[in-house]
């Protein structure tokens, strides 16, 4: 009868201590980032404080951080078909684009201040710097684990041998997917970020 290797594994580290851990950051950082906007939301409704409409090259960054995302769908599909080439390939772009979007966001941060857009002028701007600031904090976290992976790829992919055992390890794909999941809930957290300060606009025109 066929086993599944994958079912099995599923099966092995189904309560596996990376995982319990990645839940717990996931939950935590969702709280936090949704306490900070019912306290922004909270002083708009009953303080009409005036609202801040993000710069466009936030909206443009969406863009940076979905490629990102989509590369490192491309990397697990790669793993998991034994691509060597296509697997380090897309983290490696995986990587540059989020680097670009580091240097975008800094330049969005210094336009805002530069064009007199301060926290000590309008609340709202304060929150904007606060979970964005955030945010990027998470993403340096990130890096670490994703050039990690890179770094691995290189020293491990030189021969067939080595190849095979990397790819077929089931500890490094868990790790591989918890790092997806991370990529893409910041991602995810950064669009929420955007498209919730647009709505406050409406929100804040509607009172």
């Amino acid at each position: 009868m066929y086993r599944d290797p994958y079912a099995e594994n599923e099966q092995l580290f189904r309560l596996h201590p990376y995982k319990i851990f990645m839940y717990l950051l996931l939950g935590s950082l969702s709280a936090l980032f949704f306490g900070i906007s019912a306290a922004y939301l909270y002083q708009i409704v009953n303080n009409q404080i005036d609202t801040i409409t993000p710069p466009m090259i936030f909206i443009l960054n969406s863009l940076l951080l979905l490629a990102s995302s989509w590369f490192i769908i491309r990397a697990n599909k790669a793993y998991l078909a034994d691509d060597t080439d296509k697997y380090t390939y897309s983290l490696i772009i995986t990587l540059i684009l989020t680097i670009i979007f580091m240097i975008a966001q800094s330049a969005a941060w210094m336009y805002m201040m530069t064009n007199g857009m301060l926290a000590r002028n309008n609340p709202s701007t304060g929150y904007l710097y606060v979970i964005s600031g955030l945010h990027f904090m998470h993403v340096i976290g990130g890096i670490p684990f994703l050039a990690l992976f890179i770094h691995a790829a290189y020293k491990r992919m030189k021969e067939p041998v080595s190849v095979l055992v990397y790819f077929s390890d089931p500890e490094k794909r868990l790790k591989l997917r918890l790092l997806t999941i991370y990529w893409h809930f910041l991602d995810a957290l950064w669009i929420y970020l955007v498209v919730f300060f647009l709505l406050m606009k409406v929100v804040r025109g509607v009172l």
